[in-house]
Order: structure tokens, then C-alpha cells, then sequence
């Protein structure tokens, strides 16, 4: 099986946002994903293997700060590595440009990203009480320092 990790592209919006419904409750709007996809600052990857879309990741840089907005894998495909290899072509792009770091909020029930993001170096560093629509579910906060030089 061969996995491709690319830029997402327009013809792409579809097949994110169909991923996105499987994957999440309250799904972003594909008018949500087309602005990302069009920011200056945006970083919005997809994973293919042979030929269909498994996974993908948006983040954007806030002042000096990246953002990881978005991470999804299709459920038939998680724990085979999408989301680590989606991860680290993103630090591959942020590295080349001067930040402070890396954020992002993640379910404080979602243990398994959770070790995910740790695997990387990211660290719990606060919670947003009550953050997802619906279930009114706590968002833990993770960071992790940029190890590249000073911002």
C-alpha cells in the first residue's frame, strides 16, 4: 500500500469534508475548509493511499504561534500511523519557519489522541471548560516549544 502525504487541493474539498462528518459530531462546514485552504498562512495536508483519501491535518499560524486546527483519520485506517506521518510533514513545513511553538485543544476524553500528541512533545498546559458545542466537553490545551532557534 503506498501513502502519499500532499497538499490538500480544491478538488479535495469533497472528499475532507465527507472524512470530516464520519469522523467528528459537530463537523466543520466545507466553506470552513475552502477559507483555510485559500489563507496565506495555512498549512492544510491530506493523506492519500492508493488513490483515496485517508486522513488529514490544518493548522495556521496566530501572530507567532501554530495552531493545529483540524486532524482526522478515517476510522478504518486509524492506528496505522496517518495521523503521526500527517504530523510530522506539518512539523517539517512549521520548522522552516521562525515560531514560540505549537497549540492545539484536544477532548479531554480523547485519550488516544492524547498519547499521540504526547508522543510528539506536546504537554497538557491548561483546560477550556465546556469547549465543544453539544456535549459541552472540556478541551485540554496542549503545547509543545519550537526547537528550532529563537522566534
Amino acid at each position: 500500500m503506498s501513502r502519499v502525504i500532499r497538499d490538500m487541493a480544491v478538488t479535495d474539498l469533497a472528499a475532507v469534508h465527507e472524512l470530516e462528518r464520519e469522523v467528528f459530531p459537530r463537523p466543520w462546514s466545507m466553506r470552513l475548509f475552502a477559507q483555510e485552504l485559500a489563507g496565506d498562512s495555512a498549512i492544510t495536508l491530506v493523506c492519500e493511499e492508493d488513490r483515496g483519501l485517508v486522513g488529514y491535518l490544518v493548522a495556521d499560524m496566530f501572530v507567532d504561534v501554530w495552531h493545529v486546527m483540524n486532524l482526522a483519520v478515517r476510522p478504518a485506517r486509524q492506528r496505522t500511523h496517518v495521523a503521526s506521518d500527517l504530523i510530522e510533514a506539518y512539523f517539517e513545513i512549521t520548522e522552516r519557519r521562525p515560531h514560540r511553538g505549537h497549540t492545539l485543544e484536544v477532548r479531554a476524553s480523547n485519550t488516544s489522541a492524547i498519547g499521540l500528541y504526547r508522543s510528539f512533545g506536546f504537554v497538557a498546559t491548561g483546560v477550556r471548560p465546556r469547549y465543544y458545542e453539544g456535549d459541552h466537553e472540556d478541551a485540554l490545551i496542549m503545547w509543545k516549544d519550537w526547537e528550532g532557534g529563537s522566534a
